[in-house]
């Protein structure tokens, strides 16, 4: 799923253990002998991988040693994940009342020796405004005094629910569905609030080191806090250089940065000014799929630039393409949400936050194995938290035989929309580009009335209010990558995928996309026919434009798409 928020959670020594275990603490192991510490309560030993699992999360050598952590899983309260200390799923699933497997160790409070758990550590690139509890899950998390729940950028992912007659709280989604029980605060790192707010235009990535306060833009402007322009940032080398365009500032991965938005809980948010004569314009750069990129590109967030070329789209065979038959439907208009934004890309073969009950309204998407072919229930969490289940390649983008202006497609929408699973929109283009990207390719789509009909599947953290996240195989990996089992080839730019890659590697020469784009899809999908489909829809019916603008309104689901929903 693309929603940061997983549905199993790793929280170490902030959560009590979510099973019973007055039977296990009953019955002490045979084999304690074997550990060289003595718990303080009672914990789980495997004998065979030579760990103890305390109840407080940790996982622990015979010796008391932490060698990494488990995680919950809420829907099945004795089923764990196992990881190790950088992370890592080391056993994906483990059923604590296996007693082939685990052996029962009786604690004694009056002569515990394992170590208390560690101080939680803060991320020193994590700020805010406020003063914030620090959470650590599958990502950092801040949680207010005013009960709301955000992620590191500031934007709100849920809510902190009070647990009747204790003292811990609940974390909600935004949709009011549980995500982690049993927090306890008094146990959370606390960060002060520095008081700083930030004036942004547009998304921007934030560096904040030891060399000072940098809001990063997608065309390469970086600005300070109070948006007063001080440089420019090369997103190839990552250096951020000053006015004068030589002395370097900083150095960073801009990639792996955080992004404020307009969303952002310390962010004051500033309508740009057309032209304005104070921003620096770098070199093109590329872009990506939800967070801002790289100046002029076309990835799925930023302003993506794509034309394809005269000759090459005419040899483009349209019949490679996903046709379903039996007629053009007929698209109804709801007369619900309705307006603006673009249209990025994205396929991370996370499990669709959409195909858990509780985040569809009892109305879930569906949910593949791992190789994203045979459709299964959801109850085996996705493969980007240790589970089985995968977003299904039979959700690729596709066009109907008799519909040349429309195609269709599933997306994710914004998170804090919440509750828009299974909904449809229409997007019309309007022919202009996202990010100063407009070319002859998203004027293409203008002149040709295309319109995309999409039906919401997934939520995005990352995602802006306007902005449909449209899943097609090989537009960008985005925050999470789940492909790794799928057997492609390479996947393209992180955020913005193959046509990213084509951008830089024909120097942002846009009638060369649609050749280079083929070829990659070609590679990347060669083992998998209906992924490659899937690509080649940017290529023939979006006409290889990256980000392209557009109107959209709330219309019925048509059969289609509710088809393979």
């Amino acid at each position: 799923m693309k929603f940061p928020l997983l549905k199993s959670l790793l929280t170490l020594g902030t959560a009590a253990f979510l099973c019973s275990c007055s039977n296990d603490k009953a019955a002490a192991s045979d084999n304690s002998g074997d550990i060289g510490f003595v718990p303080c309560e009672a914990a789980w030993y495997l004998p065979a991988e030579g760990i103890v699992i305390l109840q407080d999360l940790r996982v622990t050598d015979v010796y008391g040693n932490q060698v990494g952590s488990i995680v919950n899983v809420p829907t099945s309260p004795n089923i764990v994940i196992v990881k190790d200390i950088n992370g890592t799923t080391v056993i994906p699933q483990l059923d604590l009342n296996d007693q082939s497997k685990v052996k029962v160790i009786a604690g004694d409070p009056t002569k515990c020796s394992v170590a208390p758990p560690p101080t939680p550590v803060v991320d020193s690139t994590i700020s805010t405004c406020l003063d914030a509890w620090y959470l650590l899950a599958d990502k950092k998390l801040l949680l207010y005094a005013d009960l709301t729940v955000t992620d590191e950028t500031g934007v709100q992912v849920g809510t902190l629910v009070a647990i009747p007659n204790s003292s811990y709280y609940m974390i909600n989604d935004l949709a009011g569905a549980p995500l982690l029980g049993n927090v306890d605060l008094t146990k959370l790192a606390v960060i002060p609030g520095d008081g700083v707010r930030y004036k942004i235009t547009e998304p921007a990535y934030h560096l904040k080191d030891a060399t000072g306060n940098y809001l990063i833009y997608a065309n390469g402007t970086v600005t300070d806090p109070n948006g007063l322009v001080i440089g420019s940032a090369d997103f190839t080398t990552g250096v951020l250089k000053g006015l004068d365009g030589v002395t370097p500032i900083a150095v960073t991965n801009i990639a792996l940065l955080p992004i404020l938005t307009p969303a952002s809980k310390c962010v004051d948010y500033v309508p740009p000014v057309p032209s304005s004569s104070s921003v620096v314009q770098p070199p093109k750069s590329s872009s990506s799929s939800t967070p801002p990129n790289p100046p002029k590109s076309s990835s799925s967030v930023a302003k993506s630039s794509s034309s394809v070329a005269k000759s090459s789209s005419s040899s483009v065979v349209k019949s490679s393409s996903s046709v379903a038959t039996g007629g053009c439907p007929k698209i109804n208009v709801k007369g619900g949400a309705s307006g603006s934004g673009f249209a990025s890309r994205y396929w991370d073969c996370c499990m669709p936050s959409c195909s858990w009950n509780e985040n569809s309204g009892g109305n879930p998407a569906k949910v593949c194995d791992s190789r994203g072919k045979n459709p299964t229930g959801n109850g085996s969490g996705s493969v980007c938290s240790g589970g089985g289940g995968a977003t299904c390649t039979s959700q690729i983008p596709f066009t109907v035989d008799g519909c040349e202006e429309y195609g269709f497609a599933f997306a994710a929408v914004p998170a804090s929309n919440g509750g828009q699973c299974g909904k449809c929109f229409q997007l019309t283009f309007t022919g202009e580009g996202h990010y100063n990207s407009t070319n002859a390719n998203t004027r293409k789509l203008k002149s040709k009335n295309k319109k995309l009909i999409v039906m919401a599947t997934n939520i995005g953290g990352d995602v802006q209010q306007g902005q449909f996240d449209i899943l097609i195989p090989g537009g960008g990996v985005g925050m999470f990558n789940g492909c790794s089992q799928m057997g492609w080839g390479a996947q393209g730019e992180q955020y913005g995928g193959l046509l990213s890659d084509c951008e830089k590697e024909t120097s942002y020469k846009a009638g060369s996309y649609a050749k280079c784009l083929t070829e990659k899809c070609n590679k990347a999908f060669g083992n998998d026919s209906e992924a490659k489909k899937g690509c080649m829809f940017l290529v023939e019916w979006m006409e290889a434009a990256g980000n392209p603008e557009h109107n959209y309104v709330e219309v019925e689901c048509p059969e289609v798409l509710k088809s393979r929903y």
